[in-house]
């Protein structure tokens, strides 16, 4: 009798192995095999980690394998299982794959295709165009659109993190509850004690030096000596938590009534502001998004405020970026426009109300909305549109990882009604909710292509700007990104024709826009895909947003934001009308209290951690893809990026501000924190 030999990996995570009864059925083009059940004799089978072979025994050969079906049944008590993969050796000495990489969820089965990726139109026989079509059914059955709240990306239809699928749960919930993980950074840093003066004001500057960890030679200690210095200011547009707002300045809006007489002594070059605008020299951060938003009113005992202020500012002869002038509303008549040359305390109370709205837009906007929310619609619309066998699904997966589980946890615990942000953010209790459907009506498509977004804020020219390491950083990275996705793409669609016939890809970005987005016809996503470049480039913003851009964003929030002064998360006195009127006090007044300090620390702290086990672009240990080709692609992908590292690491060598956010070493594949 024909006898095949089946190999089984169980995978290493915590209780990835089983005590239930485990069949298999092989599928081939001339026959199937009997439900054989996988167990030997006196031996402990599919253990955690392990890798276990049998002889399934057939009457007759089978011809090519097609499939393998796997059913778990339970023994005593139901125990789910992670398979990672199935290997079939023939009669012949032929060896076929069959990934699959998931849990075994109770008395249920999994039909796996062997690892080629095939487009649906390549599929010929009915068997596996079957399979192909029953289990994207199965999967819009369980992934499914739901909206969070009005204007919002839609999200997945889970209002617990143990709601969710299994194959898209973390290993552990424990390592992302917010609250758990809050409580314990707050212990970690040693300010638990003022957690219990809550609402006590600090005495001075110098006070919040009791509750900042200092780690020698950091960025955060750097930031800590020097954040009073308009070079700091100007430099963490650049480079800082948030560097997307930066633009050049080509007209000066009306609503911020800048002069030369009030300027002047700023400007190094003998020219007036509007030549210096016409020579490229002046830049604009505008908080406009900020205005109408209503600050935190959670606790009555401590009023929160909020302002929406326009900053412009300068590049030196020395190529340094330093503010000039600063508004802190909106409105010119009610708003006065600070400068360098007003007393020291206005122009620190006006630069700190700048860092104080800049840490709203960071949180809710650069960070929450377009990397976490935005990378969560792609992921469900590739659950629900691509089948695995589909090569856009291999080449996503691993940047879709825990991502719609953590967003799931921070609906559930964080962002929610007197959820964790609430404690201490002035866009808490709503605020953040209004900040993202207020965005939402402005964000496009082409904000989320790398060079387009650095283009359209002026910001492209390296001789203008020489030291926007993000924006360096973020070319090589989206090139090296872009190049590996032309390469798999490239092996898949041989023309533009292959993509235009592609209906699942078509499918994909479809319910990407029409449900994922709401069809807001504003933000201008892709309904269709006409050509191999288009493919490309969409498929690379999938990846980049979910890897590089969530880095950028995400993992300097402890280095920038741990002193509290230069990022605070609220403010306690109503931004100044009139000038002269600032001292020590009202800074102190202002700034967030030991409590809300507290909170803020632990935050940032929680939220600039790597993920146990974390894995980083271009690492891809889960085999998706089984062919040679792709493989080489993968090989020269992580190759350009391990030169990039090494060009940012030598370039850091020299800098007292190293930045290293897009370096890809520090770049987690996907959004998972």
């Amino acid at each position: 009798m024909p006898s095949y030999t089946v190999t089984i990996a169980t995978g290493n995570q915590w209780f990835a192995g089983t005590d239930d009864y485990v069949y298999i059925t092989l599928v081939g083009m001339e026959g199937c095999s009997e439900r054989t059940l996988l167990d030997k004799p006196l031996y402990n089978d599919f253990e955690r980690g392990a890798v276990d072979s049998y002889d399934v025994k057939v009457g007759e050969n089978l011809g090519d394998i097609m499939l393998v079906k796997i059913e778990k049944k339970k023994y005593w008590m139901l125990d789910d299982w992670y398979c990672r993969y199935v290997t079939v050796k023939t009669p012949c000495g032929d060896y076929v794959e069959f990934p699959c990489f998931r849990w075994l969820v109770d008395d249920k089965e999994v039909i796996l295709r062997d690892g080629r990726a095939f487009l649906p139109q390549d599929d010929k026989t009915s068997l596996v165009k079957l399979h192909r079509q029953k289990e994207l059914d199965q999967r819009r059955k369980t992934y499914r659109w739901k909206e969070w709240q009005p204007g919002f990306p839609m999200s997945i239809d889970a209002n617990r993190h143990r709601d969710l699928p299994r194959d898209i749960q973390f290993d552990s919930e424990k390592g992302v509850d917010f609250i758990l993980n809050y409580s314990k950074a707050i212990e970690n840093l040693c300010v638990n004690s003022f957690m219990n003066m809550f609402q006590s004001s600090w005495s001075d500057l110098a006070d919040f030096e009791k509750i900042f960890a200092r780690i020698k030679n950091t960025i955060s200690e750097y930031v800590m000596q020097h954040w009073k210095e308009d070079f700091m200011f100007g430099y963490q547009f650049l480079n800082g938590c948030n560097p997307v707002l930066i633009s050049k300045c080509t007209k000066l809006p009306d609503k911020f009534p800048v002069t030369d007489e009030m300027i002047s002594v700023s400007l190094e070059r003998d020219l007036t502001l509007e030549q210096e605008i016409k020579a490229g020299n002046i830049y604009i951060v505008d908080y406009e998004m900020l205005e109408g938003i209503n600050a935190n009113s959670t606790d009555p005992n401590t009023q929160q405020y909020l302002a929406a202020p326009i900053c412009l500012l300068y590049k030196n002869v020395r190529n340094k970026i330093l503010p000039i002038a600063i508004q802190l509303g909106q409105n010119p008549d009610e708003n006065p426009v600070f400068l360098p040359t007003d007393s020291t305390y206005d122009w620190m109370l006006a630069k700190i109300w700048v860092r104080s709205a800049d840490f709203q837009h960071h949180q809710t906007i650069s960070h929450l909305l377009r990397t976490h929310l935005i990378t969560e619609v792609f992921g469900i619309a590739m659950y629900r549109q691509l089948p695995a066998v589909h090569p856009a699904f291999k080449l996503l997966i691993p940047h879709i990882r825990f991502t719609i589980a953590i967003n799931t946890k921070a609906r559930e615990q964080l962002i929610c009604e007197s959820g964790i942000f609430d404690k201490a953010n002035a866009t808490g209790g709503g605020g953040h909710v209004q900040l993202i459907q207020k965005a939402m009506k402005t964000l496009t498509y082409r904000s989320f292509c790398f060079p387009d977004m650095i283009k359209s804020r002026g910001m492209d020219s390296t001789e203008d700007v020489p030291t926007y390491f993000y924006r360096d950083d973020g070319y090589k990275v989206w090139e090296a990104t872009k190049s590996f996705v032309s390469d798999v793409v490239g092996i898949y669609y041989t023309s533009d024709e292959r993509v235009q016939g592609d209906e699942e890809i078509q499918a994909f970005v479809k319910d990407v826009c029409s449900f994922g987005m709401q069809d807001f016809d504003h933000c201008e996503f892709p309904k269709s895909l006409k050509t191999r470049d288009e493919l490309i480039e969409y498929l690379t913003v999938v990846i980049f947003t979910a890897s590089a851009q969530h880095a950028a964003v995400n993992f300097g929030q402890y280095d920038w934001c741990s002193w509290i002064p230069n990022a605070p998360s609220t403010m306690r006195k109503p931004p100044p009308k009139e000038k002269g009127q600032a001292d020590i006090k009202t800074i102190i007044d202002s700034l967030p209290d030991r409590g809300r300090s507290s909170w803020h620390l632990g935050a940032v702290w929680a939220l600039s951690q790597y993920q146990e086990n974390e894995l980083y672009l271009g690492m891809y240990p889960d085999e998706h893809f089984i062919e040679s080709p792709v493989k080489g692609a993968m090989e020269r992908f992580r190759k350009q990026l391990a030169e990039i590292s090494s060009l940012i690491k030598r370039r850091n060598e020299e800098k007292k501000l190293p930045y290293y956010n897009m370096s890809p070493d520090k770049i987690p594949n996907s959004v998972a924190v």
